[in-house]
């Protein structure tokens, strides 16, 4: 072979590979085919067990009616609900609305129970009702548990799929109750220990005890240290313990410590992403998140009571500026300059405010800690502002002079007052973007709620103020520039 021909083998194989890896298997179109073939129903569910669960439940919604009951009827039940697991609540609703009661009672049983208490939700009372009464008595037992919790509740996240044990068991019995619990509950990387009163005593690693000697005390494998929340606490509350633990499963009590549920770590990330949306969506003066198919009327009362707030507020701004029309009729070029100030008073307020909400998920701030935070938003500020008001002042100051063709004296003395204000507007910003949350915080209501339109707003107002305040008394009272 030569030489030509080595190089044009090496490149063949290289694009050959080059395009193995950039075509992806295009496996939504390859189940859909499948649904839509005439393979008998055994057939179909042998082709469609080589696919992940979330590749189906993303073709589902592409699907007629007819072919999703289709795929219900040919579809076993355990098949379905890990396939359910990946929907929304609101989708997993409308399609289990799809499916004869029977079946979608089978479903519900075979959901992790957070799962089904927030699907059964979705669905009309009538089919509700339906569903709950064809239940096992035990699963309806633990989906009204869940639903005996107020939505803010972590009790209403957990889950009654986990594994516990006594702690008066030896190893030998240990693996034999896990075994015999592992039929039903699949959490089993951690294992739950009560003692003689039920009460929660720690928690096993199952690798600790797969590995563990028969003649071990199973004492010697507890960690008693374990941690663990209360049902009734608020999300908000607990949310950082949950994060700052990696536990993958982390047990839930009541208020006599015995053992409810738990929280999974799936459910942490749940619940993390929630408390996330709603917290964007407040900052940006919403009372909930919005969805796509949401009705318009609905989307119109999350958004227009804040509206309306920042709108007087916007009122109030607009007449500071009108106490101003002596000092803008007498120098009108500081017009040009306003959204320049406004602007950077605005970033400012919501770096601090962002810095402040993170801190401030931290229950245990001392007041000292809090006053350190003021300080150092405030340094932070003046420090950017001197540095951005020095900048200003030279770049504006030749702008005026080469661009709008004024004196030196006059260009520097407006690109002065520019740089004075910015670097005061961003120090006062500062400061109210730290404090204005911090305030939410000491009366109770939730920094996240009214922060960030109000923040906005007020330094508007601040940034006005300082801007045109500082040209009537630098630019016209004392250098008499008018």
């Amino acid at each position: 072979m030569n030489e030509n021909d080595k190089n044009l083998t090496a490149d063949n194989i290289e694009n050959a590979s080059h395009n193995s890896v950039a075509e992806k298997p295009d496996y939504e179109q390859e189940i859909i085919t499948v649904i839509r073939g005439n393979d008998s129903p055994k057939k179909m569910l042998n082709k469609l067990e080589d696919y992940h669960e979330n590749d189906i439940a993303q073709v589902i919604p592409k699907l007629t009616l007819q072919e999703r009951k289709k795929f219900y009827r040919i579809c076993h039940v355990e098949k379905l609900a890990e396939i359910f697991e990946y929907f929304d609540e609101d989708d997993a609703g409308t399609y289990l609305d799809e499916i004869d009661v029977r079946k979608a009672a089978d479903v519900v049983s075979e959901l992790e129970t957070d799962t089904a208490a927030k699907v059964l939700h979705e669905l009309s009372k009538e089919k509700r009702d339906l569903i709950v009464y064809a239940l096992e008595p035990e699963v309806r037992k633990q989906i009204r548990l869940i639903d005996s919790f107020d939505e803010d509740e972590i009790g209403s996240r957990m889950t009654t799929n986990y594994i516990v044990i006594r702690e008066n068991l030896t190893v030998k019995q240990a693996m034999s109750e896990l075994v015999r619990q592992a039929e039903d509950n699949d959490n089993i990387t951690t294992l739950f220990v009560v003692d003689e009163n039920g009460e929660f005593y720690g928690a096993i690693d199952l690798k600790e005890l797969i590995i563990a000697r028969s003649t071990t005390e199973l004492e010697s494998l507890i960690t008693t240290s374990f941690p663990y929340v209360y049902a009734n606490e608020l999300i908000d509350d607990c949310i950082e313990k949950l994060k700052d633990y990696s536990e993958s499963i982390i047990p839930v009590l009541d208020n006599t410590n015995r053992i409810l549920g738990a929280i999974t770590s799936q459910n942490i990330i749940e619940v993390v992403d929630d408390e996330m949306g709603e917290d964007y969506a407040r900052l940006a003066g919403l009372t909930a998140e919005e969805d796509l198919n949401e009705p318009l009327l609905e989307s119109m009362k999350k958004r227009l009571p804040w509206l309306l707030i920042l709108l007087c507020l916007g009122m109030v701004v607009s007449s500071v500026v009108g106490v101003f029309e002596q000092v803008i009729a007498q120098l009108t070029i500081i017009m040009a300059f306003q959204s320049l100030i406004l602007d950077m008073a605005g970033n400012v307020g919501t770096q601090s405010l962002a810095v402040t909400i993170r801190v401030l998920m931290d229950e245990n701030l001392t007041i000292k800690q809090k006053g350190h935070l003021v300080t150092k938003e405030m340094r932070v500020g003046f420090s950017n502002g001197l540095l951005l008001g020095v900048i200003s002042f030279i770049v504006v100051g030749l702008y005026i002079h080469f661009a709008k063709h004024k004196a030196m004296t006059f260009a520097f003395a407006v690109s002065g007052c520019i740089g004075v204000s910015l670097l005061l507007a961003m120090l006062i910003s500062s400061a109210v973007g730290t404090l204005v949350p911090l305030f939410f915080k000491k009366i109770n209501v939730d920094p996240a709620v009214a922060s960030g339109p109000l923040i906005t707003t007020v330094n508007d107002l601040v940034a006005v103020v300082t801007y045109y305040g500082m040209s009537w008394i630098l630019l016209i009272n004392v250098m008499h520039l008018s």
